[in-house]
């Protein structure tokens, strides 16, 4: 006998590359595209849902604000509102971020598959 690999164990060890490859290819075209999204609310009601993968610029609430996509971050980049505190806010891009916009109302949150790697810091 020979001390190798026989056809049966080619034929599992491509079967199972297969499999794997496949399932990387469905979670990043089916899963990942559908997974990354901001979703706007307006005193609580969606307004809209827009990918992170296609960068936009949308007008929120009739234009008293202005979300910009890029890059697969979402930032507020001009709001009417007079502290202009959601405008100063980092860009989102992980799950459960968010950006918040009180006079207006509005709310921008990030629906993702990456995650943070802290949930919160403490002293």
């Amino acid at each position: 006998m020979k001390n190798g690999l026989k056809k049966k164990d080619w034929i599992l060890i491509a079967v199972i590359l297969c499999v794997a490859g496949l399932t990387v290819l469905v979670h990043t075209f089916i899963g990942g595209a559908g997974a990354n999204r901001v979703i706007v609310k307006i005193e609580g009601a969606i307004e809209g849902i827009y990918s992170l993968s296609e960068d936009r610029e949308v007008e929120i609430n009739g234009g008293t604000n202005l979300l910009k996509i890029k890059n697969g971050e979402a930032s507020m980049s001009w709001a009417d509102c007079p502290d202009q505190l959601c405008v100063h806010q980092k860009p989102v891009s992980l799950n459960r971020e968010s950006i918040i916009c009180l006079p207006n109302k509005v709310v921008v949150e990030v629906e993702s598959s990456g995650n943070r790697e802290f949930d919160a810091v403490t002293n």
